[in-house]
């Protein structure tokens, strides 16, 4: 419930709320409803902000979650957004983030609860990206932009306070990842050699989208060679035999920075292609695979020379650009690994 600003202490069911707001921080450390990070008091005044702004009705549901027995109002994710720190604009990007989580291909328990401990990247594309300021480029995925930083942890509030997902009990990450925090760019649409993400999954150019993507990981990659060498480094990103995600074959992406899109660009490369080639070479032969323990069984005849994939089909691959204009690096995001049948990534308007 949110705390209302009063001379006198307010009272939510019965439950006694403090005026000061240092007091009002540690009432919410106390209760378990932070990240372990301060949060901004929810006064009713701020959580009408929110909804006014998305133009949300306080009752409606964005999300129902079976598996937590649990709806997401419009009133709770407003709740949770005004303690990330989001402004009231930022609110329809929170909502449609919300309703993503709800979607049935993205399998939120099984990304939620695993021990692998996924990062759920939001992912913003369209004008509203423009229009709030959220980063797609230098330092993207680092600190300092409210937008991107508060969106994020806003998602990630919703996930503790309204999802139950409390390290040690339903998250059972066994260690986890700074992108649990918080985690949301916008896609680099400018100058961009291919179609922007949310176009190419048959939205307009006009529209403003979320996508939220599961990752089990971030790695970087640093290569100034050739298109051909670069998409190799992504196949071996995606397919070292620790790989959480190799052997389920769980979608994935990649990033590319300014640099290595340009090339790209420059020689012709088409996202089919770079998806075909991607998938091409990422295999491992099962040999490799039950030699490093990732599959059972003693090594046979044959296995030497039959190759199992990162990924089952190309378009399991997303492809993207953000990051820097300058610096020979990009970023691969594996799945979160355990099942291809979750964590697929849902691509929800913004109604804003």
């Amino acid at each position: 419930m949110a705390m209302t600003q009063d001379a006198t202490e307010e009272f939510a069911g019965d439950v006694c709320i403090p005026v000061s707001v240092a007091q009002q921080m540690e009432f919410c450390h106390e209760r378990g409803w932070t990240d372990g990070l301060p949060v901004v008091p929810a006064t009713q005044d701020l959580v009408d902000d929110m909804l006014e702004a998305a133009r949300l009705k306080p009752d409606t549901v964005l999300a129902e979650m079976p598996s937590r027995n649990i709806a997401v109002t419009a009133t709770k994710a407003a709740i949770n957004a005004v303690m990330a720190g989001c402004k009231p604009e930022y609110m329809p990007v929170v909502a449609a983030a919300v309703k993503a989580l709800g979607a049935p291909e993205f399998g939120l328990h099984h990304v939620a609860s695993g021990h692998s401990g996924a990062a759920i990247m939001v992912l913003v594309n369209g004008p509203i990206a423009r229009k709030l300021g959220i980063n797609s480029k230098n330092n993207v995925f680092g600190p300092g932009v409210r937008a991107n930083a508060s969106i994020g942890r806003a998602l990630r509030l919703v996930l503790l306070n309204c999802l139950r997902y409390h390290p040690a009990t339903a998250d059972a990450a066994t260690f986890g990842t700074p992108g649990k925090y918080t985690c949301c760019i916008a896609e680099n649409e400018e100058n961009h050699p291919w179609t922007p993400w949310h176009v190419e999954c048959g939205f307009a150019a006009k529209d403003s989208t979320v996508t939220l993507v599961a990752a089990s990981t971030m790695t970087q990659i640093w290569t100034f060679g050739t298109a051909e060498q670069l998409l190799i480094a992504v196949a071996d990103a995606l397919s070292f035999l620790g790989s959480i995600a190799i052997t389920s074959q769980t979608p994935a992406a990649v990033i590319f920075g300014g640099e290595h899109a340009e090339l790209l660009r420059e020689t012709g490369w088409t996202k089919a292609r770079i998806r075909e080639f991607v998938l091409a070479h990422s295999g491992r032969t099962i040999a490799e695979l039950k030699r490093a323990g990732r599959m059972d069984g003693e090594i046979a005849e044959g296995d030497a020379a039959t190759m199992h994939h990162a990924l089952r089909e190309p378009e399991d691959l997303m492809v993207l650009c953000a990051g820097s204009p300058i610096g020979l690096l990009s970023m691969v995001l594996p799945g979160f690994g355990g099942s291809r049948e979750a964590g697929r990534s849902p691509t929800i308007r913004i109604e804003a």
